[in-house]
């Protein structure tokens, strides 16, 4: 294979270019109302729920969805063909998968001790993670000039400041037993939420489609987090146990899973399309919704301190200024070239098809032959919204203090910014 095939015979229009990076703007920022919204049942830890259980219904919801969401978008048909054309990507994905499902299950544990409106700041360190992984192995930044690496790395700098002022307001709000636990459970999340832009970034640059990724993504995903919670709470009978016990609260860790598969395919297209040192820290802007869900939902810190709220609020800002300075040092055309480059090393070395590749990249149909969904589709479709309803009948709602106007208005501007992201998505690239 000639190398060079595929940056001398892809070179996108800036036009196109253009285009692609606003699209993967707007998905980041879809991806941060959605992901914020997603770990707003883990609040439930404070009903003596154990965070195993309620990362395991969290993930089972997380499972149900990254195959039926798929089916429902292009079809399973679709997932077959990415598969082959690169087969060794699915070992990757399921390697994703398991990074997420111990970070995700360390971000409960976070939730726990230092509370929501603090845990998510922390594990928002994972920005910097995906943009030293992005730089050492996909050539992001490559070629980008300075003033981008300035913008990036000098936003890397200000998100750990912020995180920083958010760990020493922990130890003093807490009223947690163990708030340094708390906070060493939210940074070893952002570890591993970071280290997991490894096989999507690898996904993405060899030319598969996010929705074929993240159905591989389950099989990591649900065998890490069902091995966990058997292993620390003592085996198969005390998990069923526990479930049983909990059967009316399961629904909503459930419906947390189904709402952190939107905002990760958003996340996802975001990292496809203006690269993982851009598209993660634009997304962790939810950090600030994280907060409002905190503060305005759940009334998390109420009656704190003064300082303990400047640093708080002041930390969340700082961090969401330096994930907007790198999100929108844009990449110029000789960084798209070092993209392409590393593309052209995936497919070398995997034996890509490289207009399979190129295609991909620029948001384009991959095949001659239209996607169309089959009775299988459908089938997964009917069967996860059966599974959501079975369990809805059985939810009641917790005894929590919640202020539902803030809830209805967050869930409203939820939806609204689904369906806006979701017709340009459609209109750019049908989802490719």
């Amino acid at each position: 294979m000639p190398m060079g095939s595929i940056i001398a015979g892809s070179l996108t229009d800036r036009s196109r270019q253009r285009t692609l990076q606003g699209l993967g703007v707007f998905c980041g920022m879809a991806a941060a109302l959605w992901l914020a919204a997603a770990e707003a049942p883990t609040k439930l830890v404070t009903i003596a729920v154990s965070p195993l259980i309620i990362s395991f219904m969290m993930v089972l919801g997380a499972f149900i969805s990254r195959w039926s969401l798929p089916a429902l978008i292009r079809g399973t048909s679709d997932i077959g063909r990415d598969v082959r054309q690169a087969p060794h990507l699915v070992v990757w994905g399921i390697l994703a998968g398991c990074l997420w499902a111990v970070g995700n299950t360390l971000t409960i544990f976070g939730v726990r001790d230092i509370g929501l409106s603090i845990a998510f700041p922390l594990w928002n360190s994972n920005s910097l993670i995906g943009i030293a992984w992005g730089t050492l192995f996909f050539r992001e930044l490559r070629r980008a000039g300075w003033l981008r690496w300035v913008g990036v790395v000098g936003g890397a700098v200000i998100i750990f400041g912020g995180a920083l002022m958010l760990s020493f307001a922990s130890t003093s709000q807490s009223s947690s037993p163990h708030p340094l636990r708390g906070v060493a459970a939210a940074l070893g999340a952002g570890l591993m939420f970071g280290s997991m832009y490894i096989p999507y970034r690898k996904a993405y640059i060899s030319g598969m489609n996010p929705l074929s990724f993240v159905t591989f993504f389950t099989f990591g995903e649900m065998g890490t987090i069902t091995a966990l919670t058997v292993v620390f709470l003592g085996g198969v009978t005390p998990v069923w146990h526990e479930l049983v016990q909990f059967r009316g609260i399961l629904f909503w860790p459930l419906l947390g899973g189904f709402m952190w598969v939107i905002g990760d395919l958003f996340q996802n297209f975001a990292a496809k399309y203006v690269g993982i040192s851009r598209g993660i820290p634009l997304s962790n802007t939810n950090q600030l919704w994280g907060l409002l869900w905190g503060i305005l939902v759940f009334g998390e810190l109420r009656g704190a301190p003064h300082g303990i709220l400047a640093k708080v609020v002041g930390g969340s800002l700082v961090m969401a200024v330096g994930a907007v300075a790198i999100a929108f040092s844009s990449a110029p055309e000789g960084e798209y070239i070092s993209w392409k480059e590393a593309a052209q090393r995936e497919s070398d070395l995997y034996a890509i098809d490289p207009a399979f590749v190129a295609s991909s990249m620029e948001g384009k149909e991959k095949s001659e032959t239209p996607f169309r969904r089959t009775w299988l589709d459908w089938s997964l479709v009917i069967a996860a919204t059966s599974i959501f309803v079975a369990f809805g009948t059985l939810a009641v709602i917790p005894h929590l203090e919640i202020n539902w106007i803030w809830l209805a208005g967050l869930a409203s501007a939820m939806l609204v910014v689904l369906v806006a992201c979701g017709i340009m998505m459609w209109r750019t690239t049908r989802f490719n």
